[in-house]
C-alpha cells in the first residue's frame, strides 16, 4: 500500500484539534486506512540547523487514490468526523467565456492517442501545497499510471504561454525545446541521451525511446509545453508564485487518463480563490471521435440494495440510516422512490474505486464503525464467497480426470512462438496470438492459445519416470480480439496427453468420453447426426480430421450440439512424429483438447 507523509501539526491543524499518537491511530483504524509511524516518537534529524518538524506516515488502501495527498487525507478525515461537508466539485467558465482548446494531430494515434487537459484559475501556492502538488502528480505516476506507462500528468504555469495548444507525434529530430530545470535547448535525440544517466526519469525513457514519432504539446506560438511522458518545458515552469495552472494529461488508457484528471484537479481544486471550481478545456480530436470538454466532475449515479448492506454488515438500518453513514463517508445518498428496499447514490468524481454495491456496503460498515458490528457470523450468505461458474465447471473437470488416473500438471502460460505454432505444424496468421511487446527471453514470447505446449514439455522435462505416462490440465487460453476493449480473450480448455509404448489413442478417447458423459452430452455416431431423433439438449459426434498436428487418418475432431447450436470444441489423436521429434520425445503421444467454457 502507498506510504504518504504528511506534516503533524498541519494535518492535526486541518482537522481541528490535535491527538495523541494512540487517539490518531484509532481515527485512521476507524476510517480504514493505517498510522504507520509517527516521527515525533524518535529522534529527528537536523536539517539547516532546524530540527526536521514532526510526521506522519499514513498507509493509504491502494484503491483510495483520492488520499495519495495532505489535501485528500484531510478533506475525507473531515468530513468523517463530520466537521464538513462533501464538496460540491463545479465547473465555471473563463473569464473571458472562451475555453482553452487543445488540438489533437492524428499522428499522435501512433504514440499515445490520448490527452485531456484542464485549468485551476487563481491558486494560491504555499510551500507545502506545492511539495504536495508535485508529489500528488508523482503517486499518480507510480501507482494508478503503472510508472508513466499508461498516463503522464503535465502541470503548466497558464500565463507563460498561449492557446490553444496542439498535441502532435512528431520524428525526435523535429522535436527542440530546453526541458524542465535546464538552460539549453536541444533536440528529443539530444534529451534521450541527456537523461539516460539521470536516476529518475531514466526509467521512462525506454516508454517512447523505439517509436520513430514522439508525443509533444505546443501553444499556439509553437513553444514546446511538455514532450510526454518524460518532461516538461522549463517554459510554463510552475513556481510558488504561479496563479493560473494548465494541466495536461496524456494516455494510453481513456479510462485511467480521466481518473488522475479528476483526482488532481479535484484535490488542489480546495487552493482556489473560488474552492472546487475547475475550468474545463476543449478536446477537439476529430479523427477518432473523442472530442469533448475535460474534466467531467459530474457525480456517477448508482442504487445500492438496503437488504444486502444489511445482511452483509448483520444490521437492520433503516434507509435513512444508511443514507446519514454514507454521507460521513463523502456520498450524497437519498431513500429511492422506485423501491423501499433501494437507495440512490451519487458517488463523488474522486471515488473511481467504487465499482458495485459491495463496495458502498464497506463504506456503510467503515462508517458504521467495524468494532461495533455484530460479533457472530451471519445468518445469510452475503458475505459468503460463490465460485466463478466457469471454475466450478473446472473443478468438476478437473475431479473427473483425476479420478479416472490422470495426473494434473499446471505449466507457464507463456510459451514461445515456435512451441506454439512451427513444432505443432501450424502457422501463425498474426490475427490469433497475443505477443508480448519486449520478451526477456525466446521462451516466453507469446500468451499459449493451446495447452499442448505446456503438457508436451512436461512429459520432456520428465522423460526418467517410467511409462506409460498419463497427465491433464484445465486453464485458459488467450486470443487476440479486437472487438473487446482489452483486445484479448480468454477461454478455458482441458487438454490431456498419454505417453507410452503405444499410441494409446484408445484410452485418450475413452477419457474424452467419460468427460462428456460427466458434462450430460450423449454420444451419436456419425450417420445418426447431431440432429436425429430422440437426441436430447447436448450431444456430441466426432469426425475424422486434416490437421498437421496429428499423424494423418488418426485425428478426430470434437462436434457437440447444445441448445440446437452445433459447434466444434476440440480435437484429439496421435501426434505427428514431426512434432514429437521438436519436442524430443521418443515413444508415440495421443493428445486431446476442448474448449469447455460452452458448457456454462
Amino acid at each position: 500500500m502507498p506510504t504518504i507523509t504528511v506534516d503533524k501539526a498541519a494535518l492535526f491543524e486541518a482537522l481541528g484539534q490535535n491527538y495523541t499518537t494512540e487517539e490518531f491511530d484509532d481515527l485512521c483504524f476507524d476510517f480504514g486506512i493505517e498510522l504507520d509511524e509517527d516521527t515525533s516518537l524518535s529522534q529527528r534529524p537536523i536539517v539547516n540547523g532546524k530540527q526536521e518538524p514532526a510526521q506522519l506516515k499514513i498507509e493509504i488502501p491502494a484503491n483510495r487514490y483520492d488520499m495519495l495527498c495532505f489535501e485528500g487525507i484531510s478533506l475525507m478525515l473531515n468530513i468523517f468526523l463530520g466537521k464538513r461537508t462533501s464538496p460540491n466539485y463545479r465547473l465555471v467558465p473563463p473569464p473571458n467565456g472562451e475555453l482553452q482548446v487543445i488540438n489533437i494531430d492524428k499522428e499522435t494515434a501512433r504514440i499515445r492517442p490520448y490527452v485531456a487537459g484542464a485549468v485551476l484559475r487563481n491558486i494560491k501556492f504555499t510551500k507545502a501545497s506545492y511539495d504536495s502538488f508535485i508529489a500528488l502528480q508523482d503517486k499518480l505516476h507510480q501507482n494508478l499510471a503503472r510508472q508513466r506507462s499508461l498516463v503522464a500528468i503535465g502541470t503548466h504555469d497558464l500565463d507563460t504561454i498561449v492557446g490553444p495548444f496542439t498535441y502532435e507525434a512528431l520524428p525526435p529530430e523535429d522535436i527542440n525545446f530546453v526541458p524542465l530545470n535546464q538552460s539549453r535547448s536541444m533536440t528529443a535525440v539530444e534529451l534521450m541521451k541527456f537523461y539516460q544517466s539521470d536516476k529518475h526519469l531514466s526509467r521512462y525513457l525506454p516508454i517512447i525511446k523505439d517509436s520513430p514519432v514522439y508525443p509533444v504539446i505546443f501553444d499556439s506560438k509553437r513553444t514546446v509545453c511538455s514532450m510526454p511522458p518524460i518532461i516538461n518545458g522549463n517554459h510554463s515552469k510552475i513556481t510558488l508564485n504561479t496563479k493560473n495552472v494548465l494541466v495536461d494529461v496524456t494516455a494510453t488508457d481513456l479510462t485511467k487518463l480521466d481518473i488522475c484528471l479528476n483526482i488532481l484537479v479535484s484535490m488542489f481544486s480546495q487552493h482556489l480563490e473560488e474552492p472546487f471550481t475547475v475550468e474545463p478545456v476543449k478536446i477537439v480530436s476529430p479523427h477518432n471521435h473523442q472530442s469533448r470538454e475535460t474534466p467531467d466532475l459530474t457525480p456517477r449515479e448508482t442504487q445500492a440494495e438496503v437488504s444486502y448492506i444489511n445482511d452483509c454488515c448483520g444490521l437492520d438500518l433503516a434507509p435513512s440510516d444508511i443514507c446519514s453513514l454514507l454521507k460521513r463517508m463523502s456520498y450524497t445518498a437519498s431513500p429511492s422512490r422506485a423501491s423501499l428496499n433501494l437507495i440512490d447514490v451519487q458517488v463523488p468524481p474522486t471515488r473511481a474505486d467504487v465499482l458495485h454495491q459491495a463496495d458502498i456496503m464497506e463504506d456503510v460498515a467503515i462508517a458504521y464503525g467495524f468494532n461495533k458490528l455484530p460479533r457472530a457470523f451471519p445468518n445469510v450468505s452475503g458475505t459468503i464467497a460463490q465460485p466463478l461458474m466457469i471454475n466450478k465447471l473446472s473443478d468438476i473437470v478437473r475431479l473427473e480426470a483425476a479420478m479416472a488416473g490422470w495426473s494434473e500438471v499446471m505449466p507457464l502460460i507463456l510459451c514461445s512462438h515456435d512451441e506454439n505454432f512451427a513444432w505443432l505444424n501450424r502457422k501463425d496468421d498474426g490475427k490469433t496470438a497475443v505477443r508480448l511487446a519486449n520478451p526477456k527471453t525466446a521462451e516466453y514470447q507469446v500468451v499459449r492459445t493451446t495447452l499442448l505446449p505446456g503438457l508436451l514439455k512436461t512429459i520432456r522435462e520428465n522423460k526418467h519416470h517410467s511409462v506409460p505416462m498419463k497427465i491433464f490440465e484445465v486453464s485458459d487460453v488467450a486470443y487476440k480480439d479486437l472487438s473487446l476493449e482489452r483486445k484479448s480473450r480468454n477461454e478455458r480448455h482441458f487438454a490431456a496427453a498419454w505417453y507410452g509404448k503405444s499410441s494409446g489413442f484408445e484410452i485418450v478417447h475413452g477419457l474424452m468420453d467419460r468427460v462428456m458423459l460427466m458434462l450430460k452430452s450423449a454420444f451419436v455416431t456419425s450417420e445418426e447426426g447431431l440432429s436425429a431423433k430422440g437426441v436430447g439438449e447436448a450431444a456430441y459426434r466426432i469426425e475424422e480430421v486434416d490437421d498437421p498436428t496429428f499423424f494423418p487418418g488418426h485425428a478426430a475432431a470434437i462436434h457437440v450440439r447444445i441448445e440446437g447450436k452445433e459447434q466444434v470444441i476440440g480435437v484429439f489423436g496421435i501426434l505427428h512424429p514431426t512434432v514429437l521429434e521438436k519436442f524430443e520425445l521418443r515413444y508415440p503421444v495421443s493428445t486431446l483438447e476442448m474448449n469447455i467454457e460452452i458448457f456454462l
